[in-house]
């Protein structure tokens, strides 16, 4: 039997699908008869003991909640250090805990949110308070070790599918008097999933996008735009997607944004396709266009993937089913088990062989030019992207969205000094 509250908190970048994982937790938490509690902007909100009471949600609001984006509790990027460098912040926590009877705490992020996790079970086993923590995957980077993919990972690659194709379509009938090549940006820091989605667009080399830069390999400015003239050259125009993570061979950002950094200590990025629109004007003389999706790439919850919107719920349903078993310091992932007909489980693994590391691409998904997909990189991108997430439309045309009342908590003890 169930003793105490639940937790739920929401970390770093949202996606398209993160609140459908939130909806799966309350849903399955009401069915096991445990009350969740969410925390206001993530970990923050524990800090703060800003809580909410998610009881006070109705069945209907949680339901649509499943297809609405955003992060409905907020999010944040903050990293606890260690228990040593850290520790008043850690003893916060536990005093927070403790008051409101949590005995449950599912984290929901990434790389940075599962070393969180693991702390905070770590923490709470070093002071002998009875705590479950679980991880709950989510990212559109799909940089998480171990498990297949990461919710959020294929609504962003379908959108970023689509968008590429869509958009070479444009460039296609502008060609012969206007844009020869059209530069998009894609969000990767250190990992190239979203780029190399975009290979789905087109089935050959000389489909859109002609030209894939990925962070997994170094850019060589001259080899790039020999084959952007190349490619102009063969079929008059040419679609390059870019990550935002290129480094040249010394270990450059291409996009360094001066250096600073986001509250998880990453170097800021952002503006890699304008820096190689110019150089392509500049040294080639050609019309160019380009495009930073930005957080659209990641909110775009009207052309989400069905097959990401069932893993999103389905690893928020397994989260509470490994708390409620004591399934201490584990997060549910995805194991792939078939790619045609696509087929998938999920599995507990240790959050030690999640926390702090990343899953790039393997050399085995990246032409040998260094510059699109292979046929493997296919077979693995394809079934994420498959089908369409139900969404309701309102009259006026809109998607009908839900804001949830966030009825806070109580605070029962005195603030932060």
């Amino acid at each position: 039997m169930a003793q105490g509250n639940l937790l739920y908190a929401q970390s770093g970048g949202v996606t398209a699908v993160i609140n459908a994982t939130a909806a799966a937790v309350i849903s399955e938490a009401r069915a096991c008869k445990v009350k969740v509690l969410a925390a206001r902007n993530g970990i923050l909100g524990a800090l703060r003991e800003e809580l909410i009471d998610t009881s006070k949600e109705s069945a209907a609001s949680i339901r649509a909640l499943a297809h609405t984006p955003g992060g409905a509790f907020g999010s944040c990027r903050f990293k606890l250090k260690s228990l040593e460098e850290d520790r008043a912040k850690y003893e916060r926590l536990l005093e927070v805990l403790k008051a409101h009877n949590v005995r449950y705490f599912l984290y929901n992020g990434g790389n940075d949110s599962a070393d969180t996790a693991l702390k905070v079970s770590q923490l709470a086993k070093a002071f002998k308070y009875p705590l479950t923590c679980i991880g709950v995957p989510k990212t559109i980077d799909n940089d998480l070790a171990v498990t297949d993919v990461c919710p959020g990972f294929g609504s962003t690659a379908k959108y970023t599918a689509v968008s590429v194709r869509e958009a070479a379509l444009d460039v296609a009938a502008m060609a012969d008097t206007s844009t020869k090549v059209f530069v998009y940006e894609a969000m990767g820091r250190h990992a190239g999933w979203i780029a190399a989605s975009a290979g789905l667009a087109g089935a050959s080399p000389e489909e859109a996008p002609q030209i894939i830069l990925f962070p997994e390999r170094v850019y060589d400015e001259k080899a790039f735009l020999a084959k952007v003239r190349k490619t102009v050259a063969k079929v008059g125009w040419c679609v390059v997607v870019a990550s935002e993570g290129i480094r040249y061979a010394d270990g450059r950002f291409v996009a360094d944004a001066g250096g600073s950094k986001d509250a998880f200590g990453h170097i800021q990025l952002g503006g890699v396709a304008s820096h190689l629109a110019a150089r392509i004007k500049d040294e080639l003389g050609m019309k160019v266009h380009w495009t930073l999706p930005d957080y659209l790439q990641r909110s775009a919850r009207h052309i989400a993937s069905k097959t990401d919107w069932e893993q999103a719920q389905a690893v928020g349903k397994a989260a509470v089913q490994l708390a409620l078993r004591g399934q201490n310091a584990v997060m549910p992932a995805i194991v792939r088990t078939s790619d045609s007909p696509y087929r998938w489980r999920i599995e507990a693994v240790p959050l030690t062989r999640i926390a702090n590391r990343e899953k790039k691409i393997p050399n085995r998904f990246l032409r040998k030019d260094g510059f699109g997909i292979t046929a493997a990189a296919r077979r693995y991108l394809r079934p994420l992207i498959q089908g369409e997430a139900p969404l309701p439309y309102r009259q006026d045309g809109l998607p009908r969205y839900i804001e949830l009342k966030n009825v806070a908590v109580k605070k029962v003890i005195p603030e932060q000094t």
